[in-house]
């Protein structure tokens, strides 16, 4: 059904006026802006009816204005921006009125000297009809006519009603669907801020279960590492003991060796006297010192194998192999303590496994 503007504009600038109209519309019910008019914390406005209705819808449990029973007020989301709004007690009665907008729209209204729905009633004329204005609605083929093609014309045969019946009937079911989507989309975000709650809790939960792993793995790091210590401390002191025996010996025949130099020194200058009686007066005592010195070479000698450390033998194969069965323990449903890690008990059975070593270790 095609449509035509029939009528002059009545006001000097007819753009201007339709853009401070396009301002006046309540996003809610469609309408200008009915009085009183509330203004929300994002500087938006409703009508009252309309705040209330997507309150209430957000709200089903909310006590009335008049009862006294409620004492805390709810909450709901502008329809325009998303923005939360928190009512108190009183709920929309406690929003704040906007008397400029008031003012604003008595001048509009004055100016244009009818209500807007009036005024684009009487632009839509019939295509076919030109005289006619539209002024019914086929629900047939749901669209709206005029009373020339309900009788003569491609509707006759059509189930129409008027107009402003079907106009307020789904103005309505569209701002009832308003309310509606608003209360929906309230629970989605709802549910968005608890979902993202769990993230929260899941990112914290794991944060400090990755802490408890990490001090007890540290735990059994310390065990291992005072371990080690200690039986380094065995291979160093017999290390230390077979060091100082064999330098000492070293020492020992550093000595003889010194003194058995001189004294092959001191023959050879003997034997380089060419007066007998002298070369005789020494010769013995030389003979004598060069016998004891001979005898004093058979000092100790290290055992065969003496340097060998290879008995300080560890065998970790099965401690390595208990190690990497570290997992975590099943919690049952019923027990409130956070799920624990075996490591306490495998570090248990790492410290037995090694005083077990220990004893072979020490020799």
């Amino acid at each position: 059904m095609n449509f035509a503007v029939g009528y002059k504009p009545i006001l000097g600038n007819s753009n201007t006026m339709d853009n401070l109209e396009k301002q006046l519309i309540c996003p809610i019910c469609l309408e200008m802006f009915t009085k009183p008019v509330v203004i929300l914390p994002c500087q938006h406005n409703l009508c009252r009816k309309c705040a209330n209705d997507v309150f209430q819808a957000s709200n089903p449990l909310w006590q009335s204005r008049g009862s006294t029973t409620g004492s805390s007020g709810g909450r709901f989301r502008c329809p325009s921006c998303r923005h939360e709004v928190i009512l108190d007690r009183h709920g929309v009665y406690g929003l704040q009125r906007n008397l400029l907008v008031e003012n604003i729209i008595d001048i509009y209204k004055q100016e244009s000297s009818r209500p807007i729905h009036t005024k684009l009633e009487q632009q839509l004329m019939c295509e076919e009809h030109e005289e006619e204005k539209i002024n019914i609605y086929c629900l047939t083929c749901e669209t709206p006519t005029c009373s020339m093609c309900k009788v003569f014309g491609a509707h006759k045969d059509c189930e129409v009603a008027p107009l402003q019946n079907v106009y307020q009937r789904q103005k309505t079911e569209l701002s009832d669907g308003i309310a509606m989507l608003v209360a929906g989309n309230d629970r989605i975000q709802a549910m968005i801020s608890q979902l993202e709650g769990i993230c929260k809790t899941i990112e914290d939960n794991g944060q400090r279960q990755k802490q408890h792993l990490s001090e007890k793995f540290d735990a059994l790091y310390s065990v291992l590492e005072e371990r080690k210590k200690e039986l380094l401390l065995c291979i160093t002191r017999e290390q230390d003991e077979k060091l100082g025996h064999v330098r000492a010996l070293s020492r020992q025949y550093g000595d003889y060796l010194e003194g058995a130099s001189k004294l092959v020194e001191t023959c050879i200058q003997s034997m380089e006297e060419q007066q007998m009686a002298t070369f005789l007066q020494h010769a013995k005592e030389l003979i004598k010192k060069m016998t004891d010195t001979a005898k004093s070479s058979n000092m100790e000698r290290t055992e065969p194998g003496y340097e060998n450390m290879d008995h300080f033998v560890i065998n970790v194969e099965d401690v390595s192999d208990m190690l990497r069965t570290i997992d975590f323990q099943q919690v049952s449903q019923g027990d409130d303590n956070e799920p624990v890690c075996e490591a306490q008990e495998e570090e248990e059975v790492a410290q037995q496994s090694t005083d077990e070593e220990k004893p072979k270790t020490s020799n």
